[in-house]
């Protein structure tokens, strides 16, 4: 019998419903939670989509959310009250909880109905509780507080979640994973470049600002393909405009044709600005890419490491020291080789699903005996 067979659990997903139309890690993320809670035995319900997102810290903007979930609150305890109990939902799961998108409905729904409450990728930020997110903050760290369990992706979240952890409650390391079991098909390392990103203010266009500097510092010869879209492709498509037809903009893609990509690519090129770590460096390193990237808190937990260091340059040494790296790779093949060898063994051993199903369910399973 599959672990959670049978089991009915509530999943919510504050910042971002795995159903919203555009596409991110985060909601990638969520999509694969639900397809592995559900492939290995649970009935899955996406319990609301309303959404709780503060991005630019309103006081006002959050007090009218607040009133928005504790409606949502009144309205889903009244209909699962009226279930039958057999249908009724044993586990609540929230996924991505933190000061932006704090869960004000996950911890008094799972009160109210007696059931654990439990958190996938939660993170605290103290600093954040004075300020204009301070309630929002302070909302993050009592859901964090109710939950019996919460499932890391990061060692950086980890730091904050261990200092802050609230009572006997369990932080459990959950790798950052695609939803199959197998690898696909490797790349055989021949074609351009590829970087994947979407094309939207802040941390990305950061990072699209580092990748055009570093390429107008590299004299070899080069091809690049851009997968993505977004609200800044205008300022991107300047940044890249100096490089004429040496640079390919390929839109935003369906799962086949970014497969497609990836088999053709020599190797994955993003440097990665604040991101918490990044679905794409995954699939990227699933087909046998090499990933380069900065060296990073969050994308240390997901990237294979280089047998040379340099290969993982720091934000410090700017595009000058992202261009020296891209440079090696695309005169030394045999690196590219060796490196494409560790990265699926990396993902294989890492980051597919069964290794995230067992993780999961070692930790639930306990909750959902002790359940009435």
């Amino acid at each position: 019998m599959k672990p959670g067979h049978g089991h009915h659990i509530a999943f919510y997903a504050p910042m971002k419903s795995p159903q919203h139309p555009v596409p991110s890690g985060d909601r990638e993320m969520a999509r694969n939670l639900m397809g592995l809670l559900s492939k290995t035995g649970a009935e899955v319900t996406l319990i609301t989509e309303l959404r709780i997102y503060d991005k630019l810290g309103d006081p006002k903007r959050q007090k009218v959310m607040r009133t928005k979930a504790a409606l949502e609150v009144d309205r889903l305890c009244a209909e699962l009250a009226a279930l039958p109990e057999t249908e009724r939902p044993v586990l609540w799961l929230t996924y991505h909880n933190y000061y932006k998108a704090p869960d004000l409905i996950g911890p008094e729904v799972a009160d109210r109905l007696g059931i654990p409450y439990v958190q996938i990728e939660s993170t605290r930020a103290k600093k954040r509780l004075i300020g204009p997110w301070a309630d929002f903050a302070k909302a993050a760290h009592d859901a964090a507080d109710a939950a019996a369990v919460i499932f890391y992706l990061t060692s950086q979240d980890h730091e904050t979640l261990l200092r802050d952890r609230c009572a006997e409650q369990q932080l459990i390391h959950l790798s950052p994973f695609l939803p199959g079991g197998t690898l696909p098909t490797a790349s055989a390392l021949s074609g351009p470049m590829l970087s994947v990103g979407m094309m939207r203010t802040g941390d990305k266009l950061a990072s699209y600002r580092i990748l055009a500097a570093a390429l107008a510092e590299i004299p070899a010869t080069w091809q690049l393909e851009i997968a993505g879209d977004g609200p800044a492709r205008a300022e991107v498509e300047a940044l890249m405009a100096p490089f004429g037809n040496q640079v390919r903009f390929l839109g935003q893609l369906q799962a086949d044709a970014l497969t497609a990509a990836y088999q053709r690519a020599s190797f994955f090129v993003w440097p990665g600005v604040n991101e918490a770590f990044g679905m794409v460096y995954l699939e990227a390193q699933s087909h046998g890419l090499p990933v380069l990237a900065q060296d990073r808190p969050g994308l240390r937990d997901v990237v294979a490491p280089w047998e040379d260091a340099d290969l993982s340059p720091t934000p410090e040494v700017g595009p000058t020291g992202f261009a020296a790296a891209m440079s090696r790779l695309l005169t030394d093949a045999d690196l590219l080789r060796r490196q494409a060898c560790r990265v699926r063994t990396h993902i294989t051993d890492r980051h597919l699903a069964p290794a995230a199903a067992k993780t999961l369910w070692s930790a639930l399973t306990p909750l959902l005996e002790i359940t009435p």
